[in-house]
């Protein structure tokens, strides 16, 4: 009996440990379904070969399309949102077997390969151990370990006013408001407000706000939108303003970048997000 499929957030009864060192968790659910906030003593790569996720932990937004997956590490509270009808396919790995010593959330690039490796998973009888799912299993954490991390994500803050400037800005990605006009939606002055992005985010408030419109290009793109919606829909002047601002911080065009194939591993390892100076 292959791995069941559920349709609703409850828990699994499948969890990890030495006799099932990986275990695959089938979920297919519909656009805005959402996992509430929880933690758990494995690992966890959260993959979904259709639909769009957002993934909230350890107070920072990361958008995954399904070229890339999540790492999240044991004990890091989080929660999935789907962005659209999303087929999740997540494996929880057990302590023992942890293929990545890193103590906070990556986002990796996820080769044929482990893509393969999962939907075979997903046939296996999770409620008997074999040698196959112990073959699949290894082979599945050489893998992650060895995946390259895309820095792409949005730090996220706790101060309410900071906050309040935020989701004002994730709400209106498009507007061009100076700093002076977010401080008055959050009802702050453009002085503590700035203050608070370089104390509580250590960014410049022009800093963040081209972050964010990396974080959301991410979904935009790989929903299939032409470059020039993606651009207007960000504020860009622009596709081709759009396609520097996303090379200058990924050194990759948006092409490459969701294809799903960088020119060789150590170009994907290379990828740093630079902090420009303009939006």
């Amino acid at each position: 009996m292959p791995v069941p499929v559920l349709t609703d957030t409850s828990t699994s009864p499948y969890k990890p440990d030495q006799q099932h060192p990986v275990r695959l968790i089938a979920r297919n659910l519909n656009q805005g379904e959402k996992l509430p906030p929880h933690s758990h003593p494995w690992a966890q790569l959260t993959y979904s070969p259709q639909g769009m996720l957002k993934v909230t932990a350890d107070a920072q937004v990361w958008f995954v399309p399904p070229q890339r997956a999540i790492w999240i590490p044991p004990g890091i509270p989080h929660e999935v949102t789907t962005l659209s009808t999303a087929r999740l396919r997540v494996l929880h790995i057990d302590a023992s077997h942890n293929p990545r010593p890193a103590t906070n959330c990556e986002v990796l690039e996820i080769c044929p390969l482990v893509k393969e490796l999962i939907a075979r998973m997903e046939q296996l009888d999770p409620s008997v151990a074999c040698e196959r799912e112990l073959r699949l299993s290894a082979v599945l954490c050489d893998e992650i370990q060895a995946a390259p991390s895309i820095p792409v994500h949005l730090p996220m803050p706790a101060e309410k006013r900071l906050r309040a400037a935020c989701d004002w800005l994730i709400a209106h990605p498009a507007d061009a408001d100076s700093l002076e006009v977010v401080a008055r939606h959050a009802g702050a002055s453009a002085r503590t407000l700035n203050r608070l992005f370089e104390k509580e985010l250590h960014m410049s408030f022009v800093q963040w706000r081209q972050q964010m419109r990396l974080s959301l290009a991410v979904p935009l793109v790989a929903q299939g939108l032409p470059l020039s919606r993606v651009a207007a829909e960000l504020g860009y002047a622009s596709q081709s303003a759009f396609s520097a601002m996303f090379r200058k911080a990924l050194g990759v065009p948006p092409g490459v970048f969701f294809s799903g194939h960088q020119s060789s591993s150590s170009e994907a390892n290379s990828l740093q997000v630079q902090s420009a100076s303009s939006s």
